[in-house]
């Protein structure tokens, strides 16, 4: 099947339920591309470099989502034009975006990575560790900031049950934070969780976005 195929297969089985974003990670621009002229205009990478160059070579309408971890000494490279960034896991890094939202001129969206796997390899904030965090003082401080929800990653296991328990923890723990940190946030509502294995599950749990990678564009090339 070809690219413009499997796009439509995941289309048809999201049904417009959540957003969907193609992870086009390691794919060249002509797999993008492919992917563009279906339709498909919000794109997920993972690495910096990656993402800058590509923003640079294809077109100006592609949405350019940031999933991966993000070093904060590399967020300068992504802010000027980045639409949302998934993968924020500390308050250095929210300061860090901060101050370069300042320098551009803008409010850069992003959305608050949370720990629900099991798995020690998952970056993210415990709940306890985002409660204590998230003052009322940090978040009038982080004025080119727009926290627009949560992301999280289940456990790369074959258990439905398991993966099912960690996407609904999720939903718990945002509607938690939406009823006390983010009442008055219009803003905070969104929810990314589920990839290409799960994200008919996630959808289920209450998924706004999904990241679909390979059921797109097929395995990933590493370079």
């Amino acid at each position: 099947m070809s690219i413009q195929d499997n796009l439509l297969a995941v289309k048809q089985q999201i049904q417009n339920r959540a957003l969907l974003v193609a992870v086009s990670k390691t794919k060249p621009n002509e797999d993008v591309m492919e992917a563009y002229e279906a339709g498909q205009r919000v794109f997920g990478e993972n690495k910096v470099q990656e993402l800058t160059t590509k923003y640079e070579t294809l077109p100006k309408d592609i949405e350019w989502h940031m999933i991966g971890h993000l070093q904060s000494n590399k967020v300068k490279y992504i802010a000027p034009f980045v639409s949302l960034i998934h993968g924020v896991d500390s308050e250095k890094l929210l300061r860090t975006i901060n101050k370069e939202g300042k320098k551009n001129s803008r409010k850069i969206p992003c959305l608050l990575q949370l720990h629900i796997a099991e798995e020690e390899s998952k970056f993210g904030f415990s709940e306890d560790e985002l409660m204590s965090l998230l003052s009322k003082e940090l978040l009038d401080e982080l004025c080119h900031i727009e926290i627009c929800g949560v992301m999280g990653m289940a456990t790369y296991t074959d258990d439905e049950q398991q993966i099912k328990k960690e996407f609904h923890s999720l939903k718990e723990l945002y509607n938690r934070l939406k009823k006390s940190i983010f009442s008055e946030s219009s803003e905070f509502k969104e929810i990314s969780m589920g990839m290409s294995g799960d994200y008919l599950i996630a959808i289920e749990e209450g998924s706004t976005m999904v990241r679909v990678g390979s059921s797109i564009f097929g395995a990933r090339n590493y370079h």
